[in-house]
């Protein structure tokens, strides 16, 4: 249980902050050596953070609904990436997804990435205004950071800067687009967990350490979420790519010394 507490908290802050919470997964799974790797656990604090993402953006999902239809539409072609590319990975080469050198590779990339970020001029658009094209070329940079140590956060923000979006309307299209991914997953895990118990199978954590840490994810995920729209506002989320560059050096000779 307090491993799984400590995992999600992790989830929490990394999820939101541009540092890729899968990545932060996998490398502490790899160190804390008896946490039995569960991809239904991964999903389930996962479904955490959506629970944060509804609470801190539950005015603008309201607005989806009534006057802001069009962005629905939007959010479903952003979304195609993702899905086209998750399925094809989770099909055929689900084993890089635990690979604790590719993080610390794509943790790197990351960093890169977040310089880019920091280099951009202001950009002014609402995300209410972004074209179709727009929103799937968001939804290709979310549909790279199925890859663990790519930051979804970061890779979408920064492709919605892009395409023009303004720094506060990049990281609200950023999070209306990882409900549905991140639905869609949880729904898939809760299934897996249900068909599970009706078989009979012995499953890798229990309910009550499911929910844990679901709920630890959350109420971190709200805190970690408001800390990054402050920072968004005063354009200094490129300030991440100093933690996430020496941390993937770190993570890759600590692959190489076989320490991990």
């Amino acid at each position: 249980m307090i491993n799984i507490v400590i995992l999600a908290i992790v989830q929490g802050i990394a999820e939101f902050l541009p540092i890729s919470s899968s990545g932060h997964l996998v490398i502490l799974g790899a160190l804390m050596g008896d946490v039995e790797e569960s991809a239904t656990l991964e999903i389930i604090l996962h479904a955490g953070t959506l629970g944060s993402i509804l609470i801190v953006f539950w005015r603008r999902i309201l607005d989806l609904l009534s006057s802001d239809r069009r962005v629905i539409p939007m959010l479903v072609v952003g979304t195609i990436p993702a899905v086209i590319i998750g399925l094809t990975i989770k099909m055929n080469f689900q084993s890089i997804l635990k690979n604790p050198l590719l993080a610390g590779c794509m943790l790197i990339v990351t960093g890169l990435l977040l310089i880019v970020l920091g280099r951009l001029k202001p950009r002014s658009m609402e995300y209410r205004s972004m074209s179709m094209l727009g929103a799937f070329t968001v939804g290709c940079f979310q549909a790279v950071a199925i890859l663990p140590g790519i930051s979804r956060s970061g890779s979408t923000i920064l492709g919605g800067r892009l395409m023009g979006l303004k720094n506060e309307d990049s990281v609200t299209f950023s999070f209306l687009l990882a409900i549905p991914a991140i639905l869609g997953a949880t729904v898939l895990a809760v299934k897996d967990v249900m068909d599970q118990k009706a078989a009979g199978q012995a499953m890798s954590h229990s309910i009550p350490e499911l929910s844990v840490g679901a709920l630890v994810a959350f109420f971190v995920g709200i805190l970690a979420l408001k800390w990054l729209i402050g920072w968004s506002r005063q354009d200094r989320l490129h300030w991440f790519a100093w933690w996430c560059i020496p941390a993937g050096v770190l993570v890759i000779l600590l692959c190489f010394l076989n320490i991990i």
